[in-house]
Formats: structure tokens, sequence, C-alpha cells
């Protein structure tokens, strides 16, 4: 056995470990996938997606990830960041988030899947399916991929493996990747009033959150050049997954109610399982309160202003 098997073998055994012990984590994460797939297969065999959508997409997927470049470029001006000031900022980004996956993909859907089925109760169950399945492919995802937070901690599958700076890696791309979702998603049905507020949203929050994870970076001793680059290209993701959104959302029609659902279902468990978390972590509870409802209220205006 070659010195290359070794290592893979042995996160392999480690992975399989960690789906006998969490079997029902592990049975979510599969059928979500396979839901997934199945939305994205659907896609291949129908004409619904216009290439204008997928246009839109791209841009909305590069203003995300550009967006985040230029908060992680800040890493190079600022010696440190004060606690309370990241919490803050941190709060400020949830609440955009929240108010996101709220207006510009909850109620959407709402209307889309009652526009489908003439039914207020079953476009909720659709919409509700969609949330179940955001929740259960980030769960599953937080729980079988190594990576590591500031302050929570590595965990994950033979994390130990992994240098630092990949598993703060690792932990930075789980969470921009709903973002990118919800960015395709939103622009797949064609609406510009859907997808132009959402976009704004996410580039907005992205740029405080940006910098606050290249000042994580550079904590935990990254040069500040590294530091912005290696966050500011993690922003990456959000473009990768623009793409994976307009694909699951651009199928069948019932995908895009079910597509707006999981997107928001995948933003509102990172917001709640990991931002909020981190901004109380130092006791600054209160500010990192009032920058939540900060970034609710100027997402409302953004919605209600572009929308």
């Amino acid at each position: 056995m070659s010195s290359y098997d070794r290592p893979t073998q042995g996160f392999f055994s480690a992975w399989l470990g960690e789906i006998r012990a969490r079997p029902w984590s592990a049975g979510a994460l599969g059928i979500a996938l396979l839901a997934v797939l199945f939305l994205l297969l659907t896609q291949l065999f129908t004409t619904s997606a216009l290439p204008e959508t997928f246009h839109n997409a791209s841009i909305g997927g590069f203003v995300g990830f550009a967006s985040t470049a230029l908060g992680a470029a800040g890493a190079l001006l600022l010696r440190n960041l004060k606690a309370r000031t990241e919490d803050s900022m941190l709060g400020f980004a949830a609440g955009m988030m929240l108010a996101a996956a709220s207006f510009s993909l909850i109620l959407p859907g709402l209307a889309e899947g009652e526009r489908l089925t003439g039914s207020p109760v079953i476009s909720a169950l659709i919409l509700s399916l969609g949330l179940a399945l955001g929740v259960a492919l980030m769960l599953g995802l937080d729980r079988f991929t190594p990576h590591e937070h500031e302050y929570i901690g590595a965990h994950g599958p033979d994390y130990q493996r992994l240098g630092r700076v990949w598993l703060f890696s690792l932990a930075i791309a789980l969470h921009n990747l709903p973002e990118g979702m919800a960015i395709g998603v939103s622009f797949s049905g064609g609406d510009l009033s859907v997808g132009l507020p959402l976009t704004t949203a996410i580039a907005v929050q992205n740029v405080p959150e940006g910098l606050a994870v290249a000042m994580a970076l550079r904590a935990a001793g990254m040069q500040p050049l590294t530091a912005a680059l290696l966050a500011g290209a993690t922003g990456l993701m959000e473009l990768l997954g623009a793409f994976l959104g307009i694909g699951v959302a651009s199928g069948i029609p019932v995908a895009y109610p079910v597509g707006l659902g999981l997107a928001a279902g995948a933003m509102i468990f990172v917001v709640s399982h990991e931002v909020i978390p981190e901004t109380h972590r130092n006791g600054h509870q209160t500010p990192a309160t009032l920058g939540l409802m900060l970034g609710f209220g100027l997402m409302m205006v953004l919605d209600t202003a572009l929308g």
C-alpha cells in the first residue's frame, strides 16, 4: 500500500465511523443529496431554463465573490478588529441573511407554490419540504466535513489530518455555499424582483463578513496578504453555489418553490447554527443583536425598493 493510499483509507474509515455514529444525520444528508440530484437531472431534460437566467445567476454569483473579496481586502489595512466590532458585523450579516431568506425566498416561494397548486396549504407544505431539505443538506455537510470555527473548534471525521488553514477554509466554504445557492435559485424563475434584492443583500453583508473572516485568519497566524487572498477566494463558493442553485430550481415547475425553500432552509441553518452563536461568544449579545436588527431592517428596505 502506498503512502498516498494510507491517509485516504484512514479518512474513509473515519468517515464511515462518523456515519455509523450519526445514522440519522447520514440518512437525512443522503435524502437531501438524492433530492438535489433528482432536481438537477430534471433540469437536463427540460428547456424551462433560459440562457438569460444562467447569465443573471452567473453575474449574481460573481457579485457575491467580488463583495467577499472586497471585504477581505480590508485585512491589508487593519491591524486588528475588536471582538465587539466583529460580533456586531457578523450580527449585521446574520440579520441580512434572515431577512433575505424571509422576504426574497420564502414569500416568493409561497406565492409561486400557490400559483401552481391553487392551495395556500399545499404551497406551505411544498416550502416546508424545501426548508427540510436545506436543513438536512447543511446539517449533513456540517457533520461529515472536517472543518474548524475560530471559537467552537475543529470537528468532523479525521480532522486531525488537516492543517488549521484547510479546516478554516472548509468552514468558510460551507458558510458561503448556501448564499450562492440562494442567488442561483432566486434568478431561476426569471423574476428580477426576486433575484436583484437578494443578490444586493448578500453582496452588502459579504463585505463585513469577508473582513471578519480575513481578520480571523490573521488572528490564527496568517500573513495579511495570505489571509486576504484566502478569505476572498472562499467567495468562489458563491459562484459555484449560484450554478448549483439555478440547476436545482430550473427543471420541473415545482422545483422553483422547492428550490427557494431549500436555499432558505440552508441559510437559516447557517445563521442559527454558526453565525449567531459566534456573535454571542464574548458576551456581546446586545451589539450583535442590534447589528442583526439593523441588517434585517436594511434588507427589508432593499426588498421593498428593488422588488
